[in-house]
């Protein structure tokens, strides 16, 4: 079994290990339920109420309240299935990935056109290079 502490020293980065993805479960089978319209309908009119139909933590349902994709990923969230709350929410992709990243969508657009997030810079947490 792997230990997603192993990954923890990746600035920028919560790897989407087998443990996280078990971890993840039931949030990401709220998320996938989000593709029918009903559902939709029935989370945009009491978010708390249609996330307590899940058993998920209370900690996946804060990330989900607050729209913290970030806590959402660290909790167990997959990317491709958190999509389906900005989707929810008629955010696009690049909308909930700038975000994410702190930045305006205008930068986050510019950095992705230019190449992406330099691979110069912080590569480890713990030995600050």
């Amino acid at each position: 079994m792997i230990d997603d502490s192993e990954f923890d020293d990746i600035p920028g980065t919560t790897v989407f290990t087998p443990e996280r993805s078990r971890k993840g479960y039931h949030l990401n089978q709220f998320c996938m339920s989000l593709m029918k319209p009903e559902n939709r309908e029935r989370f945009k009119a009491d978010e708390r109420a249609y996330l307590d139909q899940w058993p998920m933590t209370e900690a996946q349902k804060q990330a989900v309240l607050a729209r913290d994709y970030n806590a959402a990923l660290h909790e167990g969230g997959n990317i491709y299935f958190l999509a389906k709350i900005f989707a929810t929410d008629g955010q696009s992709f690049v909308q909930a990935a700038a975000k994410m990243t702190g930045m305006s969508v205008d930068a986050y657009n510019a950095m992705m056109l230019s190449g992406g997030r330099s691979p110069e810079g912080v590569r480890s947490i713990k030995e600050g290079r």
